[in-house]
């Protein structure tokens, strides 16, 4: 925390606009005045640095990106740095009406880049005419320059960063049209209603912006972190679990597997001979079974 003070005051967040400039709905934001100029008061900013860093990694790590704008000069190099290490969407050239609110056409513009791209990659250009091949290399120079940094944005953002809200009040008025947060660094002569989570400071100097671009981008990069965690518990819980034994059945397994040691052999045995004073029994013509006497009773009847 002391050294993200020290950079923020190094790189002078806290110089504002002129006083003659200046926006009344700031002053909860100001310190004091020096020079006719305003200087923010550096609490605030660091208020909403933090608040803006818990809801992007909060953002992040449940899915969505977040689109970062600044169109200005000062900032057009930090964002095309800062985004492309990240990964995530930018603008810095013109913002495109309607590139929220109609997305769609959006989509279908850069569909047209890849066809464009794909003639150039393949040789088919060089079957058309000079004109022709000039027009398409024009168009794709536009498109490229216009939506390069959303190309791969294929679904709406999570929300909205805005460096200079002033200046980028279109692209602010769309997103809180479609209910998208808006994060936005504002100067002394901005209105903070347009921001959701407003960071009063500096918005042309290029060290306060990238002081705070770097910041956000570390929410950012925090958040995907804990994106890929949830994915692989995600992919672990899908997994089938394998199926537990209890330990009864285990232990019967186990018994049936290995024989005691100290059982003996079982022998097999001859069948018993039949006895051979007892004789077969004896039908009659009536069908009747008469045993055989036995030699005792024959003896007395004789």
């Amino acid at each position: 925390m002391a050294s993200l003070v020290k950079d923020l005051i190094e790189a002078g967040i806290h110089f504002g606009h002129r006083a003659a400039s200046w926006n009344p709905k700031m002053q909860p934001y100001i310190y004091g005045k020096k020079n006719r100029i305003h200087i923010i008061d550096v609490k605030q900013t660091i208020k909403g640095l933090l608040l803006a860093r818990k809801f992007l990694t909060k953002v992040v790590a449940s899915g969505k990106d977040v689109l970062f704008v600044g169109t200005k000069r000062q900032a057009r190099g930090i964002l095309e740095k800062y985004c492309g290490e990240a990964e995530m969407p930018y603008v810095i050239e013109r913002w495109l009406g309607g590139t929220l609110t109609n997305f769609r056409t959006i989509r279908e513009r850069l569909k047209r880049l890849e066809e464009l791209e794909q003639l150039q990659e393949s040789g088919e250009m060089e079957n058309y005419s000079k004109k022709m091949v000039s027009t398409l290399t024009r168009e794709r120079t536009k498109i490229h320059r216009n939506l390069s940094g959303i190309r791969h944005m294929d679904k709406m953002p999570g929300a909205l960063v805005v460096i200079d809200a002033k200046r980028e009040e279109n692209a602010v008025r769309e997103a809180r049209k479609l209910g998208i947060p808006t994060i936005c660094l504002i100067d002394t002569d901005s209105d903070p209603d347009f921001a959701d989570i407003p960071i009063p400071g500096n918005d042309d100097a290029m060290r306060a912006i990238e002081v705070v671009v770097a910041t956000l981008m570390a929410a950012v990069n925090e958040g995907k972190t804990g994106r890929r965690i949830q994915a692989e518990g995600k992919d672990s819980k899908d997994a089938k679990p394998q199926r537990r034994r209890s330990s009864r059945s285990q232990f019967r397994a186990e018994d049936t597997a290995a024989p005691a040691p100290d059982a003996p052999a079982a022998t097999t045995e001859p069948p018993a001979p039949a006895p051979a004073d007892t004789p077969a029994p004896a039908k009659t013509d009536s069908g009747e079974t008469v045993a055989a006497a036995s030699s005792g009773e024959t003896e007395s009847a004789g």
